[in-house]
């Protein structure tokens, strides 16, 4: 490893902070770190009444439900538990149909459901300065920045993001108001699954590992 290298939590594979039952490696971000930096964290969760109970509501539903319920459930079970009724969801037109099924999902549940697609406002690339050979793959631009302030101005609880494109999902985190969930990862080459070239990134996609 490049000595070099400012290391952390991605180089460590002792993992001692779920458990303290090992030794703790000597870059470890745990015992180096700022008392003040960790006590802020903390009372952040409980001074802020959101993030009270978004937090709250994450444990039980992990504790209740763990490696029982889809994620979709576990959305369903989150609103329920922190009190959200209304429920945004900012999909890629190219998974509306999985989006129309989240939405009867979450409205099978009692709650309220409002969706924004990537191409609302029917704009061409060319109009923020994308390239034109940029719209081989599609004329009109994917508007992230304008999903979240339609869903901002519908007051919605909690957005669910349903396939954005990479950058894309960015933006729309970046200027929703709402506390942000994903549903769906895009990964159009790998079914949506893009976790599985990290499983195989030693074996049938090895070339991600290669040296540029």
């Amino acid at each position: 490893m490049d000595k070099k290298l400012k290391r952390s939590c991605i180089d460590c594979g002792v993992i001692n902070c779920d458990k303290n039952d090992r030794t703790y490696p000597d870059f470890c971000l745990t015992t180096s770190l700022d008392e003040n930096v960790l006590d802020e964290a903390l009372s952040l969760y409980t001074e802020d009444e959101e993030n009270s109970k978004a937090v709250l509501a994450s444990a039980e539903v992990e504790y209740e439900n763990y490696c029982k319920m889809t994620r979709v459930e576990e959305i369903v079970e989150f609103a329920k538990k922190t009190g959200f009724k209304k429920i945004g969801i900012a999909t890629c037109v190219g998974l509306i149909a999985e989006a129309r099924t989240a939405a009867q999902i979450f409205r099978k549940h009692g709650l309220k459901v409002y969706g924004a697609a990537c191409k609302v406002g029917a704009q061409p690339k060319t109009v923020i300065g994308i390239p034109q050979a940029c719209q081989e793959v599609g004329k009109n631009m994917c508007n992230p920045i304008l999903q979240a302030k339609l869903l901002n101005r519908e007051g919605t609880d909690l957005n669910v993001v349903i396939g954005l494109c990479v950058g894309h999902d960015s933006l729309f985190y970046k200027y929703s108001d709402a506390l942000c969930t994903t549903l769906v990862t895009k990964d159009r080459v790998l079914g949506h699954n893009p976790a599985a070239a990290l499983y195989t990134a030693k074996t049938y996609y090895s070339r991600l590992l290669e040296d540029e």
